[in-house]
């Protein structure tokens, strides 16, 4: 029945058509990574393992440093020209690999792919909420992120059958062909995907950096969001241990092969998927910062015994830290479709896709650290961090349940500004006296929160 309802979200055609684009989407980045770990084999040999990490810390980099911008724009464009032109981009950029013969060339590859990856991966996320009505963004974004995990299970098996078929820099060109077709996908959409923001405004130059920073401000301003967040900071301490560490204790401590390194990491992801599979079922009946609280207590538990368990035991933590590491991501993505107004979700998603990337800039280093100095005991010391920094999230962000809290929604609102009621608006809205405009609000218990579509001016009344 949960996986059913997970599939419910797929009636929405438009929906339909996006998840379609995401999920062929996601095979060539299969495609693209199998390919770059064989290239950079080739190209490095026994030192393609750092040119693979050099190619991750510039693939968070552009991440970090361009989600922000990407949210600003899926919130003052269509997004779907957005979607076109990353996925044309990355098509063209994935055709050019099979010529590719210094490692420069590939950094500069890498990093390029993954300025349009940063530019897609929030706008995807905001159209979301979009394109479904409010019963169906919690199964569409579960579903979404249930796909993510099993190609990312399944992914790397195609990918490797398709290259030991085709050829190892032959595989590129059926990569861009993938990114062709998603793009084709979302082309032939009907109409555009654009928010209407709640007030026609002018958009004067220098606001940018304004809107890229109203994200932020959003995301630590509302208690729910920044709980999100640095619970997203525990599941990247935890996860970083796992998915660095989990290969020298499969075929160092234990003395077991590739296979069964194999095996671990796809109960990982398995796990993972199952978890997306019923995460939007049981956000119906419980609150999603429960949820939040459970994934990150299921990835902190499953890591402390870690160190002494053998493979069958293993395989099942594994299993159960995939389960939490969704439930913390997916529902945190949740609460951002629950908690932002349409207009604004860009902005929310594209920041909160900058953080919590930057979280495994530090996470990744402290577990390759923890993995080095103290390999004996690795996953628990690892698992003791993320423990103590889970409480410390849980005793001081964790949003306080208040008497006859109500469930909190946006709508829009008119507003007369007379000389009883005068307030700052940015440059290029008109505020004359007795003009009545609108702005974008929530409603919570016992007052009602004014949020402008600006985001830089709030009050409230009782």
């Amino acid at each position: 029945m949960q996986t059913l309802q997970l599939f419910r979200s797929l009636r929405n055609p438009i929906f339909a058509r996006l998840y379609a684009a995401q999920t062929t989407n996601l095979l060539g980045d299969a495609l693209t990574w199998l390919g770059l770990a064989l290239l950079a084999f080739e190209l490095a040999g026994n030192d393609a393992a750092v040119v693979l990490s050099g190619a991750l810390t510039l693939r968070v980099t552009a991440f970090v440093l361009l989600s922000p911008v990407a949210g600003v724009l899926a919130d003052r464009l269509d997004r779907k020209t957005i979607l076109v032109t990353t996925h044309l981009a990355r098509m063209a950029l994935v055709s050019l690999l099979p010529f590719v013969h210094a490692v420069w060339q590939v950094y500069a590859s890498v990093f390029a792919l993954n300025v349009f990856y940063a530019f897609f991966t929030p706008t995807y996320q905001a159209t979301i909420p979009l394109v479904t009505g409010k019963q169906d963004y919690p199964q569409a974004i579960a579903l979404s992120s249930a796909t993510f995990q099993l190609l990312g299970v399944l992914g790397p098996g195609i990918a490797g059958a398709i290259a030991a078929f085709v050829g190892a820099r032959q595989v590129f060109f059926l990569d861009a062909l993938t990114f062709l077709i998603a793009a084709i996908l979302i082309v032939t959409l009907p109409g555009r995907l654009q928010v209407e923001p709640a007030t026609a405004q002018a958009r004067p130059s220098g606001r940018t950096w304004s809107e890229i920073r109203a994200g932020t401000t959003h995301l630590v301003s509302d208690g729910y969001l920044r709980y999100a967040l640095a619970m997203q900071l525990v599941a990247a301490i935890t996860g970083a241990q796992i998915l660095v560490n989990t290969v020298g204790y499969v075929q160092g401590t234990l003395n077991l092969g590739s296979v069964q390194y194999g095996w671990v990491m796809g109960a990982f992801g398995i796990g993972a998927t199952l978890a997306a599979a019923a995460v939007g079922s049981l956000g119906e009946r419980w609150a999603r910062t429960r949820i939040i609280w459970l994934g990150a207590i299921l990835m902190t538990i499953a890591l402390l015994p870690a160190s002494y368990v053998g493979l069958a035991l293993l395989l099942g933590l594994w299993s159960v830290a995939g389960a939490g590491q969704t439930f913390v991501n997916v529902s945190a993505q949740t609460l951002i479709a629950d908690r932002t107004p349409t207009e604004f979700q860009g902005r929310v998603y594209g920041a909160q896709f900058a953080w919590s990337h930057l979280w495994w800039v530090f996470a990744y280093p402290l577990a390759g650290w923890i993995g080095s100095e103290m390999s004996d005991r690795m996953f628990l010391y690892g698992g003791l961090i993320g423990f103590v920094l889970l409480l410390l999230v849980q005793f001081t962000l964790s949003p306080k349940a208040r008497q006859h809290n109500h469930e909190s929604y946006w709508h829009n609102h008119e507003h007369l500004h007379d000389e009883h009621h005068q307030h700052e608006h940015q440059p290029g809205v008109l505020v004359a006296a007795h003009y009545t405009h609108t702005h974008t609000h929530q409603h919570k218990a016992i007052c009602h929160i004014h949020l402008y579509t600006d985001v830089h001016h709030m009050h409230e009344h009782s």
